[in-house]
């Protein structure tokens, strides 16, 4: 399974909807329910689903979804090297 893939089905399940297809553009006001509460279960939830952990650095950076996408990839291309 692609990380982008992976990432949405972690998005539908923290969300509890099975209709949203993440897009790099896509914000917490995009999705019905992101609010602080649901973005720490969400970062909680790509943490545990991709075996990594962010720091309170890197999160303060994320913009998007695509900001997001693109630190998992980052940190799972540094894990296999």
């Amino acid at each position: 399974m692609k990380t982008a893939e992976k990432l949405n089905d972690i998005f539908r399940t923290v969300f509890e909807n099975d209709e949203i297809n993440i897009c790099p553009e896509m914000t917490a006001g995009d999705i019905d329910g992101w609010d602080s509460l649901s973005h720490v279960n969400l970062i909680l939830a790509v943490e545990e689903g991709f075996s990594i952990r962010f720091t309170e650095r890197e999160l303060l950076t994320f913009k998007n979804v695509g900001d997001l996408l693109r630190n998992i990839e980052n940190k799972l291309g540094a894990a296999g090297s």
